[in-house]
C-alpha cells in the first residue's frame, strides 16, 4: 500500500491510504458477513481511509439512511478499530422523514443540524471524534457562515478532525473557505466529486443537483486544485459502478458524446500494454497523475477488491499518463 496525507494543520492531518474504501451499501444491500470480510482484508492489504456517509442507504428501504455507519461501528467494536483507521462521513443529505429523499428534503446544514447530525454519527460509528466530516450538498437556504461557523465549533471541540465538502460548485468552496480564512477558523481541506477517467458532458441536466455539473470534477475545480495544492480530491465512482469492464452495465447517458470512444480505444490500448485490466488502469491513472486523487472504490465481493487493490502498485509510463490525458 502507498499513502499521502490530507490536510495541513499539524493537529488535524491523517496519512491515509491512496485507495479508500467506500461502504456505502455495508450493512443493506451488501450484508454483514460480506461488509466484514472486505474491511478486514482492506485493512489487511494495508487500507487506512473508509468512506460513508449519514444517508447510507436510505433508498434501500425507504428509510433515513445509517446503516453503513452502524455496520461501521459494529465492525469497529469487533475488531477493536482505533484511530489508525481513518474513517470520513458526510452530514446534509439525509432525508428528514421516511419515505422522502435528499433532493425533495433533504436535513441540510444548519448550525444545529450539523451539531445534531455528527452526534447521531458518533454514535453510531461508536466513536468519540469524526475522523473527516463532509457537507455532502449544498444547502442555499441556510446563510453559508453558519454553515462554516457550525462546522468549526465541532473542530473547536475536537469531535471533529478534517472537514471536506462534497457537490458543491466550486464558487462555493471559495467562498467558504474565504469565510473561514477571514474568521481564523479552519475550513475545508478534502473535496469529494465524482471524477473518472471518461469526461461527462456538463450541459446534461442531473435529477439530484440544482445545475447539471455540480457532482463531477469538471476544469474548473482542478484549476482551483492547482492553486490550492494543500486540498484532497478524493474521487467517488470512479469506474463509473462497472461501467467499464461489465457488458450488462452501460455507461451512464452524460458519457454519451464523440470523446467517449476514443478514450476508451486508448484505456483498452494500455491495458494490453500494462497486462491490467481496464479498471486498474483508471484506478493508477488518477493515483498516479501529476494532481494525485484519492479513488474511492465500492466493493461487493473480494474478487473485486482484490481488482481495486492491485491497481496501487501498478506504474504508468508518462506516455502512457500523457496518452489518456490527451484522448478525446
Amino acid at each position: 500500500m502507498k499513502y499521502r496525507t490530507i490536510g495541513t494543520d499539524p493537529r488535524t492531518r491523517r496519512e491515509v491510504s491512496v485507495l479508500s474504501l467506500g461502504a456505502m451499501l455495508f450493512g443493506s444491500t451488501t450484508d454483514e458477513r460480506t461488509s466484514f470480510a472486505l474491511l478486514d482484508h482492506y485493512v489487511e492489504e494495508g487500507g487506512t481511509f473508509i468512506d460513508t456517509s449519514d444517508n447510507y442507504a436510505f433508498w434501500t428501504d425507504g428509510g433515513q439512511g445509517g446503516q453503513s455507519e452502524e455496520l461501521l461501528g459494529r465492525w469497529r467494536r469487533s475488531r477493536g478499530v482505533g484511530d489508525e483507521i481513518v474513517i470520513a462521513t458526510k452530514l446534509g443529505a439525509r432525508p428528514l422523514a421516511p419515505g422522502t429523499g435528499y433532493v425533495d428534503n433533504p436535513e441540510g446544514l444548519s448550525a444545529k443540524v450539523i451539531r445534531e447530525a455528527a452526534e447521531r454519527s458518533r454514535e453510531r460509528l461508536g466513536t468519540d471524534r469524526l475522523d473527516v466530516l463532509y457537507a455532502h450538498i449544498e444547502d442555499r437556504t441556510v446563510p453559508l457562515r453558519e454553515t462554516v461557523e457550525g462546522f468549526a465549533e465541532l473542530v473547536a471541540e475536537r469531535t471533529v478532525g478534517l472537514l471536506g465538502v462534497s457537490n458543491h460548485a466550486t464558487w462555493r468552496v471559495e467562498r467558504a473557505r474565504a469565510l473561514a480564512a477571514a474568521a481564523g477558523l479552519p475550513g475545508y481541506e478534502v473535496l469529494q466529486y465524482q471524477h473518472s477517467l471518461l469526461r461527462p458532458r456538463t450541459d446534461v441536466p442531473s435529477p439530484l443537483f440544482q445545475e447539471g455539473s455540480l457532482g463531477h470534477a469538471g476544469a474548473e475545480l482542478f484549476s482551483y486544485l492547482r492553486e490550492e495544492p494543500g486540498l484532497t480530491l478524493v474521487a467517488y465512482s470512479p469506474l463509473l459502478q462497472g461501467a467499464y469492464s461489465n457488458p450488462d452495465k452501460r455507461v451512464p447517458d452524460d458519457y454519451d458524446h464523440p470523446g467517449t470512444p476514443a478514450r476508451l480505444a486508448v484505456l483498452r490500448d494500455i491495458a494490453g500494454e500494462t497486462g491490467a485490466s481496464v479498471n486498474q488502469v483508471v484506478l493508477a491513472w488518477q493515483i498516479g497523475g501529476r494532481r494525485p486523487v484519492i479513488p474511492l472504490v465500492g466493493a461487493s465481493s473480494l474478487p473485486q477488491l482484490k481488482e481495486s487493490l492491485a491497481a496501487v502498485d501498478l506504474e504508468l509510463t508518462e506516455d502512457q499518463h500523457a496518452r489518456l490525458n490527451a484522448a478525446s
